[in-house]
């Protein structure tokens, strides 16, 4: 055998890349009888698309398989190595196709890398049929692709896969002829796909690499001490600027406001497994203390600080205990979100409302001048008055009621700050009163 000229196998994922619709592992909410992408072929109606998903789900793959169902030109650019040139060449040769009448689809790999000016620069050809587009993005496209771009896409989610569908993947490994001797623990299974977390091409790398290493090993099984041994730690998909991470703080932060301490934890747990920042937790902490709890249960402000500040002092992992701690103390802690709301009415009231003059009488005279001019003349000192509170005075600008910005929950403490507002309110009526009968 001639080892130098001898060719090497591709990749797995390459060597088990789906050829047909029927093929796919996942998404049958696409791909499954009388569902949309399913109807397309069948119907012959291939139309613009964006394809949104985690990595390793099928995007290419399904791009891949549409073209072929089409016997359409496949024009593959990834946004991260393309520019304007290959935009240009990609334009030339669909046109060239067009005039042999075959379809072209131009596939963009990570699209939302693309700026503006790039993806407008699609629009008239998708426009008039010189090609089909299919962009592929990992990103919200919503916020990631033009308007324009989008108003003209079809979007379609894809989800990671299950459990299952990667077992599915790992049988189909294990039915190919080079790999019929092998088999893997149920352990080493069980690591390997945590490890994947639901991205199909990164578990069948893992599993390669675990198949080459019992092979270097002269072993048949993969155990899970080998698994452990060969992948080492590995991060679950976290993208610390993308959907992932922002879907992961937004149900950290809704378990708090929900009062739900176990999935609080679990979701803390799940960023920092993924690689998030502490201090980033930690400021949102601190965000959730004030904007759910608030007065209703001053001490969560006051846990959330010391919280971070232990962070701070310690570091991990050590310090990310009594960042947990601060999570349970904030989920299980009364609710109120009377202060947040409070605070967003009177900033829009002030936005809506020409400026006002302050009141003569609740202005300082720190000079001569200013006490002549009646400055705080008529002022009562709150401490001298009964309560040490001023029945029935005002402190809004002149012809302006008080507004009722801030309504106290029944809740926590609140439940006593809404007992004395509604004391002192009483006061200022019968203040009102008995000024009307004088």
């Amino acid at each position: 055998m001639d080892l130098f000229n001898q060719k090497p196998l591709p990749p797995l994922a390459e060597q088990l890349r789906p050829q047909s619709l029927d093929q796919v592992i996942g998404q049958q909410h696409l791909i499954g009888t009388g569902k949309p992408l399913r109807v397309a072929v069948e119907t012959g109606h291939l139309h613009s698309m964006l394809l949104w998903g985690p990595p390793g789900v099928g995007k290419t793959t399904l791009a891949r398989i549409l073209a072929q169902s089409f016997n359409a030109q496949f024009i593959p650019l990834s946004a991260v190595f393309s520019g304007v040139k290959e935009i240009r060449l990609a334009v030339e040769k669909a046109q060239l196709a067009l005039q042999h009448s075959q379809r072209t689809i131009l596939f963009v790999d990570e699209v939302h890398r693309f700026n503006k000016s790039q993806q407008d620069a699609f629009l008239p050809y998708v426009e008039n049929g010189v090609f089909t587009f299919i962009g592929a993005t990992t990103e919200n496209p919503s916020f990631e692709v033009n308007p324009a771009l989008l108003s003209r896409s079809q979007v379609y989610t894809l989800h990671s896969l299950s459990i299952e569908e990667l077992q599915q993947l790992q049988q189909k490994v294990f039915s190919l002829p080079e790999f019929k001797s092998f088999s893997i623990d149920d352990d080493a299974q069980t690591l390997i796909l945590n490890s994947a977390d639901g991205d199909g091409r990164r578990f069948l790398n893992l599993l390669e690499q675990l198949i080459h290493t019992a092979q270097a090993q002269q072993q048949t099984k993969i155990s899970a001490t080998l698994a452990a041994s060969s992948l080492g730690t590995q991060l679950r998909r976290f993208d610390k600027g993308g959907d992932s991470f922002y879907e992961q703080i937004s149900a950290l932060h809704k378990s708090v406001r929900g009062s739900h301490p176990n999935a609080a934890l679990y979701w803390f747990s799940r960023m920092l497994d993924g690689g998030a920042d502490p201090r980033y937790l930690a400021r949102r902490i601190i965000r959730m203390a004030w904007e759910d709890i608030g007065l209703a249960d001053p001490r969560a402000m006051q846990i959330a600080n010391d919280a971070a500040q232990t962070y701070e002092r310690l570091g991990s992992p050590e310090g990310e205990l009594a960042l947990a701690q601060a999570v349970l103390y904030l989920a299980c802690a009364a609710k109120s979100n009377a202060g947040y709301m409070a605070y967003n009415e009177a900033r829009a009231f002030v936005k809506k409302h020409p400026t006002s003059e302050v009141p003569v009488h609740l202005r300082n005279a720190p000079t001569k001048l200013m006490k002549e001019l009646g400055y705080g003349r008529e002022y009562r000192y709150a401490h001298d008055e009964p309560h040490a509170y001023a029945a029935g005075e005002t402190y809004m600008p002149e012809g302006m009621d008080e507004p009722a910005f801030y309504q106290p929950v029944i809740r926590g403490l609140e439940i006593k700050i809404a007992d004395k507002l509604a004391f002192l309110h009483n006061l200022d009526v019968e203040a009102g009163k008995q000024n009307e009968t004088k």
